[in-house]
């Protein structure tokens, strides 16, 4: 059979619109009609655009499109020969077109041509940056095309670069357009995780001034999703870079501040957003594990009370093992002990209170924090906080019997020292290695 060949002005790539030119039928998606990106056959033979294909099966559908028969399987198998011949074609319809060679003429840069804007030191690469991270985010683009570009296509290196560049020489508006972009492929499932890590390393090559970039859009980020995009680099950076990079972001005073600053009110009535709470705990607990240098400083800047309200407003069991991790950090400096004990009225109930809502490590977390204050350091606001506080003897009986670590058991023990327990209590009959909890 003989395929007839068409002539159009719509549905071409961005690279190509514009433009009059002949298009195999057979390039063409049954489904969408457009050209096709991602070719995957059906069990059936018939080839379609793998998103256009993937709606239809989503949708609940049980058929081939195009022959209507029964699918017995609905497996997907690339059609690498097509996808050749529609690279080769496109590529050639470029070089042949009187607009090759000219990026302004066209509607639309090519990805690999938008790396090559960026990396331009002459062009504010602001535009080109975020028609990178479209690109990336577009669930129509196939996965093996964004890794491509990310790894080999030197996507990743090349936009980490802009962060790396002193302030002066990028712009507030470049380095969050260049956060969009690093953020949607880290966050990708479909990115491999060699290409993420081409990311961290990236910024890991001067972790100075990425850390102070990535501050700067916490700082005057266009909005609050922008600020939680730069954070979640932040954690991904210290989760995947070496020593001396990590201890680098650690200590950027100006990055943790602005960590602080993610986790506080976002309008004047006070109100948090738990998307952005969270982020910033995830980052905050991760310097204080990785750094005890950073430990003051966290404190200086606000991470105690920060961590508080974060305990006493969220909900998430996830976000109280964080901040409990924060707080644990923290008293393991005598500003951090100050700083708890400061406001010990409000802070030790709500360590008492997420106790047993935080899994074992967080469970174990606010012990360690309760004994470091109440026990160890004998602060009186702290253990009267502690003893007042409702249930605090019961979870701290329950973790006893929870099978927690022997250094938990050991400050737990000595925690209950300073309840005072009378003859006629019902919990009278306590001891160290076996206790029975009695009904309230």
């Amino acid at each position: 059979m003989v395929r007839k060949e068409s002539t159009t002005r719509m549905r071409l790539p961005p690279q190509h619109q514009g433009l009059e030119v002949k298009i195999p039928s057979f390039f063409r998606c049954p489904i969408s009609l457009d050209v096709m990106r991602s070719p995957v056959s059906l069990c059936t033979g018939v080839t379609y655009d793998r998103a256009s294909i993937q709606r239809w099966l989503d949708s609940g559908n049980t058929t081939c499109p195009a022959t209507m028969l029964p699918l017995p399987s609905t497996d997907l198998v690339p059609n690498l020969t097509l996808r050749s011949l529609i690279a080769h074609w496109s590529t050639s319809v470029a070089s042949c077109s009187p607009a090759a060679g000219s990026e302004s003429s066209a509607v639309g840069a090519s990805p690999s041509g938008l790396v090559r804007q960026v990396a331009s030191s002459d062009a504010d690469p602001s535009s080109a940056l975020r028609e990178l991270a479209a690109y990336i985010s577009d669930d129509d683009v196939d996965e093996f095309e964004k890794n491509a570009l990310v790894g080999a296509g030197g996507a990743a290196d090349t936009v980490a670069s802009v962060l790396r560049r002193k302030g002066e020489k990028t712009s507030v508006e470049a380095a969050e357009a260049a956060v969009r972009v690093l953020a949607a492929i880290v966050a990708l499932d479909g990115i491999e995780d060699a290409s993420k890590k081409r990311v961290a390393a990236g910024l890991a090559a001067d972790a100075g001034a990425s850390a102070a970039s990535l501050a700067r859009v916490l700082r005057g980020g266009s909005g609050l999703e922008a600020r939680i995009d730069a954070a979640r680099l932040v954690e991904f950076l210290l989760a995947n870079a070496a020593g001396d990079a990590r201890e680098a972001v650690a200590e950027s005073s100006e990055l943790v501040a602005e960590l602080v600053r993610l986790i506080g009110p976002v309008d004047e009535k006070g109100n948090l957003d738990m998307k952005a709470v969270d982020t910033g705990l995830s980052c905050l607990s991760t310097i204080a594990r990785s750094r005890r240098a950073a430990r003051a400083e966290m404190v200086r800047l606000g991470a105690v009370p920060a961590a508080v309200r974060a305990l006493r407003a969220t909900t998430a069991p996830a976000m109280f093992a964080k901040a409990l991790r924060i707080l644990e950090s923290a008293v393991g400096c005598a500003e951090g002990r100050a700083s708890l004990c400061e406001d010990a009225e409000e802070a030790v109930p709500a360590v008492v209170g997420k106790m047993m809502k935080a899994g074992r490590d967080g469970a174990e977390a606010a012990v360690a924090v309760l004994w470091a204050v109440c026990h160890k350091y004998k602060d009186r606001r702290a253990a009267d906080a502690a003893s007042a506080s409702e249930g605090a003897l019961t979870r701290l009986l329950l973790l006893l019997q929870s099978g927690c670590s022997p250094v938990a058991r050991q400050m737990t023990i000595e925690l209950l020292k300073i309840y005072k327990v009378n003859a006629k209590s019902c919990l009278a009959g306590y001891d160290s290695k076996t206790t029975h909890i009695m009904p309230f």
